[in-house]
């Protein structure tokens, strides 16, 4: 394919150290909160969100979009997390429809208690080995290829769908 704009070797090089970066990364965090708390990341994540969240509580369908996770992955991560007696779903009075995910006191406390070696172990691999002025450029880094990733969703959400080739 000639039109394919292959990566130069700095870009490789920095594709291939980002790849390892994030999946080390992520198995740092997982095992330090197996570890320390008993719990996966995916399941702090879900506790962090809702603790965030006015009254502790947020739509299944919110918390989902927000963690980036399928529907099937947050029900059965929220399953789990209600029979810790961390979480318990709801539905809204005025919208039987739609169910709400609350964060109970034991989950918070749970939460109060996992975040401190949870927050260690992210200085400790993601911050301590950056300078002051290395962790400002990363953020802007980040910040700019997020804000490229929302700009193309919020052009794929406007765009009216492809047109059924059989229909035309």
């Amino acid at each position: 394919m000639s039109g394919t704009r292959w990566l130069d070797e700095g870009e490789q090089r920095t594709w291939r150290s980002y790849l390892r970066t994030s999946q080390l990364l992520q198995e740092a965090l997982e095992r330090q909160l197996q570890r320390d708390s008993g719990m996966p990341h995916a399941y702090y994540m879900i506790l962090v969100v809702l603790s965030e969240s006015p009254g502790r509580t947020m739509t299944m369908t919110e918390l989902s979009a927000i963690l980036q996770y399928s529907v099937s992955r947050l029900s059965h991560a929220v399953s789990r997390l209600e029979e810790k007696g961390w979480v318990r779903r709801l539905k809204r009075p005025e919208d039987r429809r739609t169910t709400v995910a609350e964060l109970t006191d034991e989950g918070f406390a749970a939460l109060v208690e996992a975040a401190p070696g949870h927050v260690e172990e992210v200085r400790r691999v993601l911050f301590d080995p950056l300078t002051p002025g290395q962790v400002r450029q990363f953020g802007e880094i980040l910040d700019t290829i997020l804000s490229a990733f929302e700009c193309q969703r919020a052009a794929e959400a406007e765009r009216p769908p492809a047109l059924d080739a059989a229909a035309q």
